[in-house]
């Protein structure tokens, strides 16, 4: 068992599962879109779920964000990340990027080896901080906190697991669990009642979630929980592993609103955003200058 548990607990069911189908997104570039529009409000603080494959002829060209905090988790390959604020570095399987775009910032995410696979979660700001400096932080695969016990092994990203503590701060908070159980093995995560909660299931296809009865949710499923403060997972399979990414927030509860690669709470700030950037101010600055390689 992990986290701690009393007979006050309430399970959190599962409410909904979406499959995230592949998709492919320009040449060489394959993705799973586990996050969408209508799911915004089951999941509020987060904004978008994707994993994502791609080659060395792909990748993402220099881009703009505002408005939220970016997490790229890489599980193959690396990605090379540059941006016009001056940081440059590459993450490469088990490492962990954490970006707060804040006010405005520009940068690439280019391919490092032939196949690169991870996935990139976007967290929503509340309105008092989508304006401030932009941050950025790697935590490396080796800096991970971890812990294993009774055949359920898990990687501390954000939050806290079997008495280990990340010592990562999201301005939102944020709890972001790697788990990986093996064949027969259960877990029990304490989640904050009232945050919301998900999974993302990387691998496995007879994964329990909520209820010992429920049925077998395979990889590539979001996972949503509903209300309540402890979330348990079986593997019911007697030859494979089950891994699956634990993720939950603190709800914000302000009005949203996301085009292309800001998010803001009104579409008058949607519009300021645009217009910063194309004239290169607030945050922007940087936007007519050379650009990362």
């Amino acid at each position: 068992m992990t986290g701690s548990s009393d007979n006050n607990s309430v399970p959190r069911l599962v409410i909904k599962k979406i499959l995230a189908n592949l998709q492919k997104e320009g040449e060489g570039a394959l993705v799973r879109q586990g996050i969408t529009e209508s799911e915004h409000k089951l999941l509020d603080s987060f904004k978008l779920l994707v994993e994502f494959t791609f080659s060395l002829s792909a990748g993402f060209p220099d881009h703009p964000h505002r408005g939220f905090e970016s997490v790229t988790y890489m599980f193959k390959g690396g990605i090379i990340h540059n941006d016009l604020n001056g940081h440059n570095g590459t993450i490469r399987a088990g490492d962990v990027q954490w970006l707060t775009s804040g006010r405005g910032i520009i940068h690439s995410e280019m391919p490092e080896e032939e196949v690169n696979n991870g996935l990139q979660l976007w967290i929503n700001l509340p309105s008092h901080d989508k304006m401030i400096e932009p941050k950025y932080k790697v935590q490396s695969s080796l800096d991970i906190p971890r812990a294993e016990e009774k055949g359920v092994e898990v990687k501390v990203i954000a939050g806290d697991s079997m008495g280990i503590q990340s010592l990562v701060y999201t301005r939102t908070p944020t709890m972001f669990l790697d788990f990986t159980l093996k064949p027969g093995s259960q877990t029990h995560q304490t989640v904050p009642e009232l945050w919301t909660a998900f999974a993302y299931i990387i691998e496995g296809d007879e994964g329990v979630f909520g209820s010992l009865n429920s049925s077998a949710i395979s990889a590539h499923h979001v996972v949503v929980f509903g209300p309540g403060d402890l979330v348990s997972v079986w593997n019911k399979s007697t030859s494979r592993p089950l891994r699956f990414l634990l993720i939950a927030g603190e709800p914000i509860g302000e009005p949203v609103v996301q085009c292309g690669p800001f998010v803001m709470n009104s579409q008058a700030e949607i519009d300021m955003a645009f217009e910063d950037y194309q004239n290169a101010r607030n945050g922007f600055e940087m936007a007519k200058c050379l650009r990362s390689q």
